[in-house]
């Protein structure tokens, strides 16, 4: 691996962002082709298992667990740049460097993630991490997430989500279930509210009844078109928006998940779509203006879930494009919106919600995957985290047939 600090060089292929899609095409590539100059922009030093952070804040991880040196996960042969990307300008094949540099390219690939926007609730940073509010979207929140549900001697116990797309979309009630499941096991009476800016309790129908009737055996109650605008944390009070105006409430503990959109500098750029995101073909990952222009992860304006699993779907297919476009292969493939969401119902148990665009269910198991089961947890608390650091972020593809991109019948052109 080499590494530059900053550079005006050209590279074949740039992949802007380090993390688990970024990484993942990287690597693929490099796999099928390991003399083709690759260069990957990411500025951290560390890489954090995500789908981790749930089972941080349930106490059923470590947040240690979840971490890694940037520089142990980074393709070898790749050329690691520690900057972050300022500006695009994709008609003439060439990016801006926050270090003041410019790097051009041939191919460019976007895997830059999403921000969290924590500054849209009032008084939310000032009061995170203390007066009993947290959120286990952030690493060093997650195990104080676990502290406060461990503590918890009774009262209000308040959960948000905002307006989609969110990262995850299952994890504000992961952290719900987890939380009661924890206080009813300590013998705990709490008064737990979701308090949900959508309107279901999950956008694909055939989970969402099943959900309905999992909150409703922790005896919480869900208030749906409660968007949550600003927190008082030294009065312990969460104001929401509501379609009839605003409402108060009192808690003693609020986990919130604050709104979440595209990163800043690809709102600005000629690379986004009418609401900010990378704007790209839903299936085959290429930009809709920029041919030479690929995108992935969470960045993207595909209307699936944000989730891991979508990353790990859509990483061989953006592999395919390149590889064609490149001449070296006659393949092409196509994502077809497929995403799952590991619902932790309970510690011990996992629903596995598997499905793809337009809603449709798609399981792995010939098993009810409604139902929550043992077998899931397992995978979600052992094998998933070994698949992400020894296989996803290798670049290998998922080994099951139905988990492979579907190839096209007839070539794209490049």
């Amino acid at each position: 691996m080499t590494t530059l600090q900053t550079t005006n060089k050209r590279h074949v292929v740039v992949v802007v962002g380090g993390g688990t899609a970024g990484l993942a095409v990287a690597a693929a590539l490099l796999r099928r082709q390991p003399d083709l100059d690759v260069a990957v922009i990411e500025p951290s030093e560390d890489h954090y298992y995500q789908p981790g952070w749930t089972l941080v804040g349930g106490g059923d991880m470590t947040a240690a667990q979840t971490q890694r040196r940037e520089a142990e996960v980074m393709p070898q042969k790749a050329v690691w740049i520690k900057d972050a990307v300022t500006s695009f300008q994709p008609a003439e094949n060439r990016l801006t460097l926050a270090g003041g540099g410019t790097l051009e390219y041939r191919f460019l690939v976007v895997a830059v993630g999403l921000q969290i926007d924590w500054d849209a609730i009032e008084g939310l940073p000032e009061t995170l991490g203390k007066n009993g509010v947290t959120s286990n979207y952030r690493y060093d929140l997650a195990p104080y997430t676990h502290q406060l549900t461990e503590s918890f001697d009774g009262g209000e116990a308040l959960f948000t989500q905002p307006a989609m797309p969110i990262k995850c979309a299952g994890a504000p009630q992961k952290a719900l279930y987890l939380s009661a499941d924890t206080f009813q096991r300590r013998g705990v009476k709490a008064n737990i509210g979701f308090y949900n800016q959508g309107g279901a309790m999950f956008s694909v129908p055939a989970y969402a009844k099943a959900l309905d009737k999992i909150i409703a055996g922790y005896g919480a109650t869900p208030y749906f078109k409660h968007d949550l605008i600003a927190v008082d944390g030294d009065q312990r009070t969460a104001t929401f928006r509501t379609e009839d105006g605003t409402v108060t409430r009192h808690f003693d503990l609020l986990h919130v998940v604050p709104p979440q959109s595209a990163p800043d500098f690809i709102k600005t750029s000629p690379l986004a779509g009418a609401a900010g995101w990378v704007s790209v073909d839903k299936h085959r990952l290429r930009h809709t203006r920029y041919d030479n222009v690929f995108a992935l992860g969470d960045c993207t304006d595909t209307p699936n879930a944000k989730t891991m699993a979508a990353a790990r779907r859509q990483f061989p297919v953006v592999v395919a494009g390149l590889l064609q476009a490149l001449g070296h292969t006659s393949e092409a493939a196509e994502y077809d919106g497929y995403g799952a969401c590991p619902l932790t119902t309970e510690h011990g148990k996992v629903m596995l919600a598997e499905f793809r665009y337009g809603g449709e269910v798609m399981a792995s198991f010939p098993l009810d995957p409604r139902v929550p089961r043992r077998t899931y947890w397992a995978l979600k608390r052992y094998f998933f985290p070994w698949l992400y650091w020894n296989v996803m972020l290798k670049g290998r593809d998922w080994s099951w047939p139905e988990h492979k991109p579907r190839p096209r019948l007839t070539a794209q052109p490049a």
